[in-house]
């Protein structure tokens, strides 16, 4: 679904993008509302009691409405920002705009530039798949490394509090 491929007015595509966003942070933001309600009798209590999960939760109600809007330009953060507003049941009167605000940035950027990653590695692909195949390690490579070192910062910070705690 590339919508710079999309025989359509540039406007339409951004308006349903935004209809897709939308629906889908919404969606996501009552799935967390269900499970918070029902966590302790199933297995999605696990989850939500991950660090990723209790992170994105404490960023969630210090910063509230502008981490929502903000959740929509990262790769990865927007689903769980939206799932634990649900489960942290934020207040529908902050959660909707910030909703707007960041589906409307996502629309826009995913209607011009948004799928210009994809079309680079196809054309990669098509004059040297040797190329393209080093450029997808590197690519990993890179994640890997961030993810490992947003961990190790996880725990290390995780520890801090614990040694604060016991003061």
């Amino acid at each position: 679904m590339d919508p710079t491929q999309w025989d359509a007015p540039f406007p339409l595509i951004v308006a349903a993008l935004f209809c897709i966003v939308l629906t889908r942070s919404n969606a996501t933001y009552w799935v967390g509302r269900l499970i918070a309600r029902g966590a302790s009798r199933t297995r999605a209590s696990r989850w939500m009691e991950t660090p990723g999960y209790r992170r994105a939760a404490a960023r969630l109600n210090t910063w509230g409405a502008p981490v929502v809007a903000a959740s929509f330009l990262t790769i990865g953060v927007q689903t769980v920002i939206n799932l634990a507003a649900g489960a942290n049941r934020m207040p529908l009167i902050r959660y909707i705009p910030a909703t707007v605000v960041g589906s409307t940035a996502w629309a826009f950027l995913y209607g011009s530039v948004g799928f210009v990653g994809f079309e680079a590695f196809t054309l990669l692909w098509e004059h040297s798949p040797a190329a393209a195949v080093v450029g997808a390690i590197l690519a990993l490579a890179g994640l890997a490394w961030f993810v490992v070192r947003q961990v190790r910062r996880g725990r290390s910070v995780a520890d801090l509090e614990a040694t604060s705690d016991e003061r």
